[in-house]
């Protein structure tokens, strides 16, 4: 067991924090917010401080669960940064989705303190952080990933390492970039299926069964086709995710023609005020 420190309580790191406590470890939190902190230390016990400074003081590994390259940065660097609390030889964790040139910006700022840094973004949603069955692409010290994956195991469906420090979220773009496409996919084959006046429970009981099967297909085409876009990873998110993707591509000369169209695509959503609502409903913009 180890001492921890959890930095970002929103929909996922929430629960990922609370994973971490039932697994008999010593949790620290801290959050933007302090109410959530609070809250989470009424439900699952051990204590919220008021900066990332205190937070991590004495902790083996901090894992950060935040929203952007900027929000990382602030809760990293600075007078009550983390790293200007951690021990030396301790771990940070980073499961934000965020640049690769920020994770390579801040792994080298961690490495001049002594500290070991890992890029571990997550893909699963907030049910597979709520069932502790995320997905967990890693770059880092292969050192440094053997002790953290111990310790990220109470969270993670699987979790592999991919390479160098940016490789994990490297990885996490290519994670986005493959469901940009496979969700405005399915919302054209549902729109489809409904203007053509087809039984869509019927339709998807077929298809999901050859080669158009997915996890979106599985667990989203009911509520899509209801109108129901409450489950959690938003839009406005998405974005922010695709937009790193794009400017990544630029850097390694890839081409993205979908993953660009889908991003206007979510623009578009934006503008029907669907901002928070969760990425399958892009199929609203060919409903409504």
């Amino acid at each position: 067991m180890a001492k921890l420190a959890f930095l970002g309580l929103g929909v996922m790191g929430y629960p990922m924090a609370g994973h971490l406590k039932s697994a008999g470890h010593e949790v620290t939190v801290y959050n933007r917010t302090a109410e959530k902190a609070h809250k989470w230390v009424a439900e699952h016990g051990g204590k919220a401080c008021a900066t990332p400074r205190e937070a991590v003081e004495a902790a083996d590994f901090v894992m950060a669960c935040v929203g952007n390259d900027e929000d990382l940065r602030s809760v990293c660097l600075g007078e009550d940064g983390a790293f200007a609390g951690m021990a030396e030889g301790a771990i940070f964790v980073d499961h934000t989705t965020v640049s690769a040139a920020v994770t390579r910006e801040l792994a080298a700022a961690a490495g001049q303190a002594g500290l070991g840094y890992v890029d571990a973004p997550i893909s699963g949603g907030q049910a597979g952080a709520e069932n502790g069955q995320l997905s967990v692409m890693c770059g880092g010290d292969e050192g440094h990933f053997d002790r953290a994956a111990l310790v990220i195991d109470a969270y993670a469906k699987i979790c592999r390492r991919l390479g160098d420090v940016g490789a994990g979220q490297m990885t996490k773009m290519c994670n986005q970039i493959a469901i940009a496409g496979l969700v405005q996919g399915l919302s054209e084959s549902l729109a489809f299926a409904q203007k053509a006046g087809l039984d869509i429970d019927k339709v998807v009981e077929v298809i999901s069964q050859g080669a158009a099967g997915s996890w979106q297909m599985a667990n989203r085409h009911k509520t899509m086709a209801a109108g129901e876009f409450e489950h959690g990873f938003a839009v406005d998110w998405m974005r922010k995710d695709l937009a790193i993707c794009l400017a990544a591509a630029d850097e390694v000369g890839a081409t993205l023609p979908v993953t660009a169209l889908v991003d206007q695509f979510y623009k578009e959503v934006q503008a029907m005020g669907g901002g928070r609502w969760d990425t399958s409903s892009l199929i609203a913009r060919l409903t409504r």
